[in-house]
C-alpha cells in the first residue's frame, strides 16, 4: 500500500511545500543472509586529472516495478580495476525471498560534491547470484545513453563476482526451542535511602491496596521471564542491609533466608520472600553491586557451552557506591552468558546507571573494554501511566527492559560459534489401541 503526505506553509495558505510518498510490502518470513563480494574491470575513466573512484549501489525492486536502495559499497579510490569489500546483507533486503526478483545494480565515480558520475548498471537476480564465481556472474556494465551516442560502443567496463555464500539468521527462539535455558536472578536495595518501610513515603512502603515501585519493576519483568524459564525456581537476593539476629552488614543475602538455597517459588515466591524480608532485616547501606553481579557470575562461568544464558535483574533506588568494583565486575561478565538489567525506582539522578548501561560508551575498566554490552538500564519513573494504571506501567517497563536481551544473548552465542541444538520432535501420546466388545 502507499500513503502520501502533503506538506503546507503554515505562512502562506495553499502553498504547497513537498510530499513524502510512504510505499509499504509485506515481508517474507525469509531468514538467509548473503555474504558477496565483487570486483570491477576495465570501468570507464570518469576524472579529468585521475582514473574513477567507483561505488556500486544495489537496488531492490518493488512489486509496483519501482527500485529501492538497498545497499552501497564503499568507494575505491583512483582505479578502473576496484576490488570492492565483502558485505553481508539479509535476503529479505535484497530481494524480500523472492529469488527471481529483478537486483539491479549501478556503478558510479564518486565526486566530492556529491553529484556522482553515472558509469552504468547491470540486472542480475539472487538466483542468479546464487550460482557464485562463475561465466554467468560477469555482467557487463551498461551505459545506455552513451550506447546510443556510439555505434562501437560495447560496454563501460565488467563487474565479477567474487564470492556467495548464504546464512542462515538463527533467532533467540532458536535457542530456546533447542533447549537453552534462561536462569533468572533478583536483586533488590535494601539501603536506607530508600526510607522506612513502614512509612507512605518509602520506596519499600508495603501498602495494602497496590504494590510498591519495587514489587512492580519485580512484577513486570519477573512475570514475563519467568516463561523462559522451565523449573521457575528463582534465586532472589538483597544488598546493602543489616542482617539479624547480629547485625551483620551484607551485600549478598538471600530473601529467603536461606543462603544454602536462596530460590523461590515463581515470582509469586519472590514476592513473598521480599516482603518477609522487609520486616526482618534494617536498611541501611552502601549501595554495592559488585557482589551480586559477582555471585551470578560464578554461576555463569561454570556453564559456558551455551545450554544455560543468566539473566540479573538489580532493582535500586540511587547512586552506586562501589562504581569502580562494579565496572570491573561487568567488564568481566561480559565475556560470560549473562545480562543485567538495572531499573532505578524513585526520583534521584541515575547519571551512574547510564553509564554502566554501554549504549554510547563501551563500559572500561583499568584500561580494559567489556567484550559486549551486557547491561541494560532504565528509570522506572519514565514508564508510570499519568492516569495511575499500573497494568500499562509495567506492560512499558517489561518491553523496555528485556528489549536488548535477545540480542545481548545472541552476540554471546555467535562470538562462541554455538548453534542452537534442534528442536525435539513435539510431543504425540501414544496411541490407545482398540477394545474389542466380546
Amino acid at each position: 500500500f502507499e500513503v502520501v503526505f502533503f506538506f503546507a506553509d503554515s505562512g502562506i495558505p495553499g502553498k504547497k511545500c513537498g510530499t513524502i510518498i510512504v510505499k509499504a510490502e509485506e515481508l517474507n518470513n525469509c531468514r538467509e543472509s548473503v555474504m558477496m563480494q565483487f570486483c570491477g574491470n576495465k570501468l570507464d575513466k570518469k576524472d579529468f586529472f585521475g582514473k574513477s573512484d567507483p561505488f556500486l549501489v544495489f537496488h531492490r525492486s518493488n512489486e509496483d516495478g519501482t527500485f529501492t536502495i538497498c545497499h552501497k559499497t564503499e568507494v575505491v579510490k583512483n582505479t578502473l580495476n576496484p576490488v570492492w569489500q565483502a558485505f553481508k546483507i539479509p535476503v529479505r533486503a535484497l530481494c524480500n525471498g523472492d529469488y527471481d526478483r529483478t537486483i539491479k545494480v549501478e556503478v558510479y565515480d564518486w565526486d566530492r560534491d556529491g553529484s556522482h558520475d553515472f558509469i552504468g548498471e547491470f540486472s542480475t537476480s539472487y538466483r542468479e547470484l546464487s550460482r557464485g564465481q562463475s561465466q554467468f556472474n560477469v555482467y557487463e556494465v551498461i551505459n545506455l545513453k552513451k550506447k546510443g551516442k556510439k555505434k562501437k560502443y560495447l560496454n563501460s567496463g565488467t563487474v565479477t563476482l567474487l564470492s556467495f555464500l548464504v546464512d542462515i539468521e538463527v533467532t533467540f527462539l532458536d535457542y530456546i526451542k533447542g533447549g537453552t535455558q534462561i536462569n533468572f536472578t533478583v536483586a533488590i536495595d535494601f539501603t536506607a535511602s530508600n526510607g522506612n518501610p513502614a512509612q507512605p513515603t518509602s520506596l519499600h512502603y508495603m501498602n495494602p491496596y497496590q504494590l510498591n515501585a519495587y514489587a512492580m519493576a519485580l512484577k513486570a519483568v519477573g512475570e514475563i521471564i519467568q516463561d523462559y524459564d522451565s523449573d521457575k525456581m528463582f534465586p532472589a537476593l538483597g544488598f546493602g542491609a543489616k542482617l539479624p539476629p547480629d547485625g551483620r552488614v551484607s551485600h549478598e543475602f538471600a530473601l529467603n533466608g536461606n543462603p544454602q538455597n536462596p530460590y523461590c517459588a515463581g515470582i509469586e515466591g519472590v514476592m513473598e520472600a521480599y516482603y518477609q524480608s522487609l520486616k526482618s532485616v534494617q536498611l541501611y547501606g552502601p549501595t554495592n553491586f559488585s557482589p551480586v553481579i559477582n555471585h551470578v557470575a560464578r554461576y555463569a562461568a561454570s556453564v559456558k557451552d551455551g545450554s544455560q544464558y543468566f539473566v540479573l535483574l538489580i532493582i535500586t533506588d540511587g547512586v552506586i557506591s562501589d562504581m569502580a568494583q562494579t565496572k570491573e565486575s561487568i567488564v568481566n561478565a561480559a565475556c560470560l552468558p549473562m545480562s543485567i538489567i538495572i531499573v532505578g525506582v524513585g526520583p534521584a539522578e541515575f547519571d551512574a546507571m547510564i553509564e554502566l548501561d554501554g549504549d554510547e560508551v563501551r563500559i572500561s575498566s583499568r584500561g580494559r573494554y567489556a567484550e559486549r554490552d551486557i547491561v541494560q538500564f532504565v528509570p522506572f519513573r519514565d514508564y508510570i501511566d499519568r492516569t495511575g494504571n499500573h497494568i500499562l506501567s509495567m506492560a512499558r517497563l517489561a518491553k523496555d527492559v528485556l528489549a536488548e536481551i535477545p540480542d545481548q544473548f545472541l552476540s554471546y552465542m555467535k562470538t562462541r560459534g554455538i548453534k542452537p541444538s534442534p528442536a525435539p520432535p513435539p510431543y504425540t501420546p501414544p496411541s490407545q489401541p482398540l477394545q474389542t466388545m466380546i
